[in-house]
């Protein structure tokens, strides 16, 4: 059985869908006022994993992540670079599309836009203030009224009372309280607008999310998950605000990806620690950063840097030299072997990737030790460690490819093989000094070669 670790209840639970053998889930997306960074990628890659694992144990899962296209941060690029805000959405929504593909992460069924769900919007603010859990301010804006609330807090596990002593004096006086959240935001002069029964204004983050995941999923859905850095206030308010109006349990599971940090700090613009997906996609290939993430568990934080990125590459390295030379193209992978209950096991147990990827190694050891003397064998465990890497979404490049451009090094793919063609002419001609001079020239350009019966093969270290 798949257990699930839910972040209401601060432990692993059995999975059960609402619906037998179908999935509603729901992700947190980003906010498109620049490029993806790799903290998105972390949560992102995260997600990807879970979704591809319920489909490979054969749920219909029905995906949504939203778009957040509209926001104060939106609204100052546009001012700033004088140009219409949905510019700005539509070209940051390109590039994160672009991102996704270079990281093999598949595309959710549905992906709303904020912008697109006004009305379901409108709509819910308007039923928040009917049961007086919402009210007008003074100055336009509508307010959700925490206290109204009873389980406030109960997902981030923190107490009404000391959120309220702890918070620092608010400058909005609007409010009746400081925790109180905005639901819709009074027009200001120069900013986008949308007409409601409070006037012109636009819509808060946290409604946005609660409308376009009751819309699309329903009143009670499968799971909802996003970032740790989600859980307060965004998905508190989220759950405040869809269970007011419902009266239902809003998500059966919650669940939340751990930190990513950079050189065990924070990643913060501040600190100049920022790095962007596609600033990393020009020096590795996108699946060495998949594989760094997911050899951690999806809840632990995870600290990135050059040596643990570089420490990366070789395992991912040693799954493609197994597969290499390898015909498994039409080849249907071994059924009920003890590699893939093992595997089965290891991610029913809250999608632990750590361990499924320690089945992937045991299979490429088989395969490394009796792909000369048991060929066929050889080929049928390929095709199956290509499948159970495909429920992670790795190993879908041609190992050859991969291999020969693994890492930073910028290469001439034909210069190497024209050294390595040199190299065996001068080895059949036992000038063993040339040979060697030629294999350490290739070694300075990070070329590993592996002397074979059927050849020199190569690969970049």
């Amino acid at each position: 059985m798949l257990k699930i670790y839910n972040s209401l209840s601060k432990q692993k639970e059995i999975f059960k869908p609402i619906v037998p053998g179908k999935v509603g889930i729901y992700v947190c997306g980003i906010t498109v006022y620049d490029y993806c960074h790799i903290g998105h990628a972390r949560t992102s890659l995260s997600f990807d994993v879970m979704i591809r694992y319920l489909r490979y144990r054969g749920y219909e899962v029905k995906s949504v992540r939203n778009i957040t296209d509209i926001d104060d941060k939106i609204i100052f690029r546009a001012l700033e670079n004088k140009e219409p805000f949905e510019a700005v959405t539509e070209r940051f929504i390109q590039a994160m599309e672009e991102d996704e593909r270079a990281l093999n992460i598949l595309p959710y069924d549905v992906v709303p836009r904020a912008t697109q769900y006004i009305d379901q919007m409108i709509r819910m603010i308007q039923q928040l203030l009917d049961k007086g859990y919402a009210y007008l301010a003074a100055n336009g804006d509508v307010y959700y009224d925490v206290q109204k609330f009873e389980s406030y807090g109960c997902l981030s596990h923190r107490v009404l009372e000391d959120l309220q002593a702890g918070s620092r004096v608010d400058i909005n006086e609007a409010k009746q309280s400081p925790l109180d959240f905005v639901l819709w935001k009074a027009a200001k002069p120069g900013e986008p607008e949308w007409p409601s029964p409070w006037g012109l204004g636009r819509p808060g983050w946290h409604t946005e999310c609660s409308a376009m995941s009751l819309d699309e999923l329903g009143e009670t859905f499968d799971i909802h998950g996003g970032g740790a850095d989600l859980k307060f206030p965004h998905h508190e308010n989220e759950r405040a605000q869809s269970e007011a109006i419902t009266g239902k349990r809003f998500v059966n599971m919650w669940i939340h990806t751990g930190f990513l940090q950079i050189n065990k700090e924070k990643m913060s613009k501040s600190l100049g620690n920022f790095l962007r997906i596609r600033d990393f996609l020009k020096n590795y290939d996108g699946e060495i950063l998949r594989y760094f993430t997911i050899a951690s568990h999806y809840r632990s934080p995870v600290d990135y840097s050059e040596d643990s990125l570089d420490a990366a590459k070789s395992p991912l390295e040693r799954l493609y030299t197994a597969l290499r030379g390898l015909p498994i193209e039409d080849l249907l992978p071994p059924s009920n072997t003890e590699f893939e209950q093992r595997f089965q096991e290891a991610m029913d147990d809250d999608f632990n990737t750590p361990v499924a990827l320690s089945v992937l190694f045991d299979i490429a050891r088989e395969i490394n030790r009796i792909k000369n003397s048991e060929p066929e064998e050889a080929q049928t465990l390929g095709a199956l460690l290509k499948k159970l890497g495909g429920v992670l979404g790795l190993l879908h490049q041609d190992p050859v490819a991969f291999l020969h451009h693994i890492g930073k090094a910028k290469v001439d793919a034909a210069m190497i093989e024209t050294l390595i063609q040199q190299r065996d002419e001068a080895r059949m001609a036992k000038n063993w000094a040339e040979s060697d001079k030629i294999r350490d020239k290739l070694t300075s350009l990070g070329v590993i070669l592996e002397d074979t019966a059927s050849g020199t093969l190569w690969r970049l270290g």
